[in-house]
């Protein structure tokens, strides 16, 4: 499968947990730019990593979190959904479901092999590498205050709200 890394880099990666420090990351933006995790601090950051733009679930979760956008805003939270997807189908994705928060693109896997998202999956007999369904919310301090893995796209943003609220 190209440039990826192979299987057995996943496979000793720990996952974060709170009380970790978040990595650090610039990633391109759909909506022209870069975003910088630290450059947000002083208020709760919740990164959705999810596999592909455009397919049901991660359809699902992002209408999800465009729904629920002022319940965040509110708290003073911010929304940033992260996928291996080119910019490009970033911007079509934002502009079909009429998405109100920034989508990233990390083409490269470097930070969703950092966040430990970037996992061996296998589907009808066939393993691959994709990403994992997570969500990690960072304090304002850029210190992990949550770090689901395996999430289900339905509810996902009422959950994390609650969390939060």
């Amino acid at each position: 499968m190209g440039n990826h890394r192979p299987v057995a880099y996943r496979r000793g990666m720990p996952r974060l947990a709170p009380g970790d420090t978040a990595p650090d990351f610039t990633l391109p933006s759909d909506a022209d730019g870069e975003i910088t995790l630290s450059s947000l601090r002083g208020g709760p950051v919740v990164l959705v990593f999810y596999p592909k733009a455009m397919t049901s679930g991660c359809t699902q979760q992002a209408c999800g979190f465009r729904d629920s956008l002022a319940g965040f805003r509110d708290i003073g939270a911010t929304v940033l959904m992260i996928s291996p997807d080119p910019v490009k189908q970033l911007a079509k994705f934002r502009e079909k479901e009429g998405l109100t928060f920034p989508l990233l693109s990390d083409e490269s896997h470097e930070v969703l092999e950092a966040y430990g998202v970037w996992v061996q999956k296998s589907m009808y007999g066939r393993t691959y590498m994709g990403v994992e369904r997570s969500t990690v919310v960072v304090g304002p301090d850029g210190v992990i205050q949550h770090a689901d893995y395996k999430v289900k796209p339905a509810g996902d943003a009422d959950r994390v709200l609650g969390l939060l609220g």
